[in-house]
C-alpha cells in the first residue's frame, strides 16, 4: 500500500499558510467583538447590498436635514432677537414721547428728539445685522444690508417735509412718502422684493420666513421714530406747538403699531414651532434608521467570543505542532 507524504518545505509552507489564515480570522473576530459589528458586510448580506445602501442614503439625507433645521432655527432665533430689541426700543420711546409732550419743559422735549435720533440709529443697525454672513431682513439679497443709514433716512424726510406748512401736513407728506413705491422702498430699503428661499427640512416639508425691513410693521416703527427725531430739526423751522404735535403723533403711532408688530413676530414664532416639530420627527426617524442599520450589521457577541476562543485554541495547537516538527531529527529514529 503506497502513501503520499509532504516534503519538509511543502509542510512548512502549509503550516505558515494555515497560521496566517488563523491570525487573520482572529483579528477579524477581535474587531467584531470590540465594535459589535460584523467585519465582512458582504458575507452577512449574502452579497445583496441594496437594503444597506437605502438605509445609508436615508441616513445621509436625514443628516442634511438636521443641518438645515439647525440653520433655520438659529436664523429665525436671530430674527426674533433683533425684532425684540427693536420692539422694546420703540415701545419705550413711545411711552417717553407721550410723557414728555405733556410736560411744560421745552428743554425736556428737545432732549427727547435727541433720544429719538439715537434710537433710530440703534434700530437701523439692528435691522441691518446678519447671521452667518446672511442679512436677516433683506429677502433674497442676503449679501447686503437691507437699509440705508439712519442719516440717509432723516435726509430723505427733511426733503419731504421742507416747505410743507403745519404739523398735520408734514405728517401727511411723510405718510405719503413711506407709502409711495418710489419713496422708502426705492431710496432706503436696499433688500430684495422677493422673500428668501424656504428652508428644506424634510423630503416633503419646508418652511419659509418672509420678514423684510420693508414690512409695514417695521416701516411704521421707522416712520414714527424718524418723525420724533426731526421734531426739533432747525432746518425745518418747527415751532413748539408743531413739535408737540409731531411728538404726540410719533408716540401714539409707536404704541398703536404694537399689535401689528407683535403679530409679525408671532408669525415667526409659528415658523420656529414648525421647525422644532419637524426636527423632532427627523430625530426619531434618524434613530430608527440607525437602529435598523445597527441590527442589520450587528455581530452576536456570544457567537463571536465562542468562535474567537476556538480560533485561539487552533492557533495554539498549530504553534505546538510547528515547534515539534521543527525539533524532529534523523538521530531520533536511529
Amino acid at each position: 500500500m503506497s502513501s503520499i507524504s509532504l516534503g519538509d518545505l511543502a509542510q512548512n509552507y502549509m503550516l505558515q499558510r494555515r497560521g496566517s489564515a488563523l491570525r487573520t480570522e482572529m483579528s477579524r473576530l477581535n474587531e467584531e467583538l470590540a465594535s459589535g459589528r460584523v467585519a465582512d458586510v458582504k458575507q452577512i448580506l449574502s452579497g445583496n447590498m441594496n437594503y444597506l445602501t437605502d438605509l445609508e442614503s436615508s441616513i445621509s439625507h436625514m443628516r442634511g436635514y438636521k443641518v438645515s433645521s439647525t440653520e433655520a432655527g438659529q436664523f429665525t432665533g436671530a430674527m426674533q432677537t433683533a425684532l425684540e430689541l427693536v420692539g422694546s426700543t420703540s415701545s419705550d420711546l413711545g411711552n417717553n414721547l407721550l410723557t414728555v409732550t405733556a410736560s411744560s419743559l421745552d428743554i425736556v422735549a428737545k432732549q427727547t428728539t435727541v433720544e429719538a435720533r439715537e434710537q433710530l440709529n440703534t434700530i437701523v443697525a439692528t435691522l441691518n445685522t446678519d447671521f452667518a454672513g446672511r442679512s436677516l431682513f433683506a429677502g433674497t439679497a442676503f449679501e447686503q444690508a437691507p437699509l440705508a443709514s439712519a442719516d440717509d433716512l432723516l435726509d430723505q424726510l427733511r426733503t419731504v417735509m421742507t416747505g410743507v406748512v403745519g404739523a398735520p401736513a408734514k405728517l401727511a407728506a411723510v405718510d405719503a412718502w413711506f407709502s409711495d413705491p418710489a419713496g422708502f422702498d426705492a431710496t432706503i430699503y436696499q433688500g430684495s422684493a422677493e422673500a428668501m428661499s424656504p428652508f428644506r427640512l424634510s423630503e416633503h416639508e419646508n418652511v419659509a420666513v418672509d420678514v423684510r425691513a420693508n414690512n409695514d410693521a417695521i416701516k411704521a416703527v421707522l416712520r414714527n421714530v424718524a418723525v420724533a427725531a426731526l421734531a426739533d430739526d432747525p432746518a425745518l423751522g418747527i415751532n413748539a406747538t408743531e413739535r408737540s404735535t409731531l411728538l404726540i403723533s410719533a408716540g401714539e403711532g409707536l404704541l398703536s403699531n404694537a399689535e401689528s408688530y407683535t403679530a409679525m413676530r408671532a408669525n415667526i414664532g409659528f415658523v420656529e414651532e414648525r421647525i422644532d416639530d419637524i426636527s423632532t420627527r427627523n430625530a426619531v426617524e434618524m434613530t430608527s434608521l440607525e437602529y435598523a442599520k445597527g441590527e442589520l450589521l450587528a455581530a452576536d457577541p456570544y457567537e463571536t467570543a465562542t468562535r474567537l476562543e476556538e480560533v485561539q485554541f487552533q492557533l495554539q495547537s498549530l504553534y505546538t505542532v510547528t515547534v515539534r516538527s521543527s525539533q524532529l531529527s534523523l538521530v531520533n529514529f536511529l
